[in-house]
């Protein structure tokens, strides 16, 4: 009988490792059609512009050039400037937003707070109704004076009803009521208490608004457009519209000028375009794995029962 059950442990073994094996093997091949895009628009921007016009797009091209960069990188002082002024954005703005959040989404959390309701629907709302551009300009520009601030840039994108909704549920589910009872029968105030037991018990949570935030300081471009005049404040995203844009400007106007046509066919058209896509995707990627420990918190929250 002993035999018989150590067959079938090592057969189940067997099984078990040759079902990791597959299942390792069918991940990696979802991350590598995840990631494969972007490697190849990186190969893209190194390839020449002549090559690519002539073979089109390859995995391995004829010809590897810097060209698409170093037309870019033309700008100089202006490009590290942009990346200077995205980089302070982002790291202002995700900060600033998950402290008004957080404390908003907790607040609206806790059943004994009386007005919950009116806050909750009043942020909702805000998912549902706006004041429009023109509104949303009047007030930026005009009454709070931002105009040619980096505030501007920042304030407009602090907020956000859907992450609140996100960080309340998160509270709700993940924070027992009993550990803030007791931290009150202990004489914890309320910033206290969330200072040093919510948030330590909703990393997992504030981490992935954290990343949401990062994301939409780093690629945002409209409030630029709107706010934004003096070419000091011109984040990246916004500077490489413009570069786009004056690519796009000189290949409409080519054909009406000789000396158009000559400058159009010294600049990788698309190349440089694929050259932007890297600048601006890549130092975002290295912040992805300052999150992803807590996404992994995230995932094993609520796993055990008691």
């Amino acid at each position: 009988m002993a035999q018989v059950r150590l067959v079938k442990k090592r057969d189940f073994h067997h099984v078990s490792a040759g079902w990791n094996v597959f299942m390792n093997i069918i991940a990696g091949l979802f991350a590598l059609i995840c990631v494969f895009p972007f490697i190849f628009v990186v190969i893209i921007s190194f390839t020449d512009e002549k090559v690519l016009a002539r073979d089109g797009y390859r995995l391995i091209p004829a010809e590897w050039s810097l060209a698409a960069y170093q037309f870019v990188w033309q700008s100089g002082d202006t490009l590290l400037r942009a990346y200077g002024v995205t980089i302070l954005v982002t790291v202002l703005g995700t900060i600033i937003s998950l402290i008004l959040m957080s404390l908003y989404a907790y607040a609206i959390s806790r059943k004994s707070f009386r007005y919950r309701r009116f806050f909750s629907i009043f942020a909702i709302l805000t998912m549902l109704f706006n004041g429009g551009m023109i509104p949303t300009y009047m007030v930026v520009s005009q009454l709070l004076g931002m105009k040619d601030t980096i505030w501007a840039l920042i304030l407009p994108l602090a907020m956000n009803a859907f992450y609140i909704m996100i960080l309340r549920t998160f509270y709700s589910t993940s924070v027992p009521d009993a550990i803030i009872e007791s931290a009150r029968i202990d004489g914890a105030g309320e910033f206290y208490t969330f200072l040093k037991i919510v948030i330590p018990l909703s990393l997992p949570g504030l981490a992935t608004i954290g990343l949401f935030s990062t994301l939409g300081y780093w690629n945002d471009w409209f409030n630029a457009l709107l706010y934004i005049d003096n070419p000091n404040l011109v984040p990246l995203q916004s500077m490489l519209m413009r570069i786009e844009s004056s690519i796009q400007f000189i290949q409409q106007n080519s054909a009406n000028s000789s000396m158009s046509l000559a400058a159009m066919q010294s600049i990788p058209q698309d190349t440089s375009r694929m050259a932007m896509v890297v600048l601006a995707t890549l130092p975002i990627i290295f912040a992805y794995p300052f999150f992803q420990r807590y996404f992994v918190q995230g995932l094993t929250v609520g796993a055990v029962k008691e």
